[in-house]
């Protein structure tokens, strides 16, 4: 018997025995097949190598700055972790709420690191806000919204941000027709629950996306709020930037092509006709402005730019001929060149012939420009670099001074009514930064036409600050006069422009 026991017991010892063999040589693959099936143990390394799972423990428990909301947003995401790991990630997708398919294109695999995007705004300026972004961008133009997948820069408070990209953001009426973008950033994975539209367009270079539907019908706007700004936010890139225009303007566009097309490569894109979802490596919402007309501050640039350097890439957009001007010698035969803007309908000259006339018999060479040979800024530009002096009453057409060499000179003819400090402000103070000089004329009562209009003891004459206070600046003394120069005191302070520009 007990021999038989003993028997029996061995032989169910090495039963046993094989079962635990059988068991542990299970185990690899079954631990393999939960790996593939649930995907949890790359997640984990993932989550490890990148420092997620640190960076989840610090928004929870050390993260103090968002307040009470965030904190709260922050702990049910960490618990949404856990408990999706917990169950092996069985039904990812059911975790996001999405009317659109999933992307997959730019999803790493396990052993890659994940694409880690950020977004930075800056309202600080007084022209324009302007947001800087980079990483997983995908620009779904109809919309009007940038998704910022991945943002590490993610907070609930900023997940959305709204932009007009145009630099006159405090005046109300003109931002009243610029179209809003916005820009929705989204936390890492696996805090986030929305999938972004999936791409259907890629791009290697940056985008730059701004609206010309400001002002910039008029060319001094043109190229104060547009042109000007978008060389200092888009030269750095040297044509290697994507332009996304809203509120596109065909007109606009073709005029400046020449300009667009030496800060792009590429074709500029109407952003609101766009149906494509487009992915860029980085893009810029907004223009970045220096908070002066017709100027650039080099301490704001990044780049160091300048106005001297902007005109110089003028010069070579429209290879313009003359960098410089310098005195010209009275006994050599040539005249300094000078190159009147002439106006219609208001601020015109009403005795041009006279004025003209004048120019001529102090040794200028004149070439009178009207508003249609203003109009061809490709061949005005030529016109005004061939001279040493421009002239002209105070209005849009002075701004055609940044085709002129440098150390050229500037005369500003101010129209009556305490005009002087507006019209400084627009194109006296740009001189000395583009590398010109500057002089003014200011006309007095006796050369306007509004004595023709109102009595001289009218707020015209007596008051004219009373009457910019009541908002009547644009009517009365800019659309509503045009001047008669007294060809005489005109003379007289040509005079010594002439000797400014000439030597013996």
């Amino acid at each position: 018997m007990r021999g038989r026991q003993e028997g029996s017991s061995t032989k169910h010892g090495s039963s046993s025995g094989v079962v635990l063999v059988a068991m542990w040589l299970l185990v690899p693959p079954l631990l393999v097949l939960i790996v593939i099936k649930a995907g949890f143990l790359p997640q984990i390394a993932r989550f490890r190598e990148t420092g997620f799972i640190k960076f989840a423990d610090k928004m929870v428990h050390k993260d103090l700055t968002l307040g009470l909301d965030g904190a709260r947003w922050q702990q049910q995401s960490h618990d949404t972790m856990k408990r999706e790991a917990a169950k092996g990630y069985d039904q990812p997708d059911n975790m996001l709420a999405t009317n659109s398919p999933k992307d997959t294109s730019l999803i790493n695999s396990d052993v890659e690191a994940p694409i880690i995007s950020n977004l930075t705004c800056d309202f600080s300026n007084v022209h324009s806000d302007i947001c800087r972004m980079e990483g997983d961008l995908r620009i779904h133009s109809k919309s009007a919204t940038v998704y910022v997948v991945s943002a590490s820069t993610f907070r609930p408070e900023n997940s959305t941000i709204t932009v007009q990209p145009y630099t006159r953001k405090w005046e109300k009426e003109t931002m009243s027709r610029i179209r809003e973008v916005t820009m929705r950033s989204m936390p890492p994975a696996p805090y986030s629950f929305t999938i972004p539209p999936r791409c259907t367009a890629r791009h290697d270079v940056p985008a730059v996306v701004f609206s010309t539907g400001g002002c910039g019908a008029n060319f001094f706007h043109a190229m104060s709020d547009l042109i000007v700004p978008l060389y200092i936010t888009a030269r750095e890139y040297s044509g290697g930037v994507q332009l996304l225009i809203t509120d596109y303007q065909p007109q606009w566009v073709a005029k400046f092509r020449p300009i667009l097309s030496v800060l792009s490569m590429y074709p500029v894109m109407d952003f609101d006709a766009d149906t494509a979802v487009r992915c860029f490596p980085s893009a810029r919402v907004g223009l970045e402005s220096h908070s002066r007309m017709l100027g650039i501050d080099p301490a704001m640039s990044r780049n160091g730019y300048t106005m001297v350097g902007f005109r110089d890439f003028l010069r070579s957009t429209f290879s313009l001929q003359r960098p410089w001007t310098s005195p010209i010698s009275r006994s050599s035969g040539r005249k300094p060149r000078l190159v009147l803007v002439l106006r219609r309908h208001s601020r015109a000259i009403t005795n041009e012939a006279d004025v003209i006339a004048a120019m001529e018999d102090l040794g200028f060479e004149v070439v009178a420009a009207l508003p249609k040979d203003v109009g061809d800024m490709g061949r005005f530009a030529g016109v005004v670099n061939s001279c040493d002096v421009m002239v002209g009453v105070h209005g849009a057409g002075l701004t055609n001074m940044v085709f002129l060499p440098h150390n050229a000179t500037i005369v500003q003819i101010i129209p009556w009514g305490e005009m002087t400090v507006a019209c400084r402000y627009d194109f006296g103070d740009p001189v000395p930064d583009m590398g010109l000089r500057y002089a003014e004329y200011e006309v007095n009562a006796e050369e306007t036409t509004l004595k023709d209009k109102y009595p001289r003891d009218h707020p015209v004459f007596t008051d004219p600050g009373s009457l910019h206070r009541q908002g009547k600046m644009w009517p009365i003394f800019l659309e509503g006069q045009n001047v008669t120069l007294d060809t005489g005191r005109f003379r007289g302070f040509l005079q010594q422009v002439y000797q400014s520009v000439t030597k013996e």
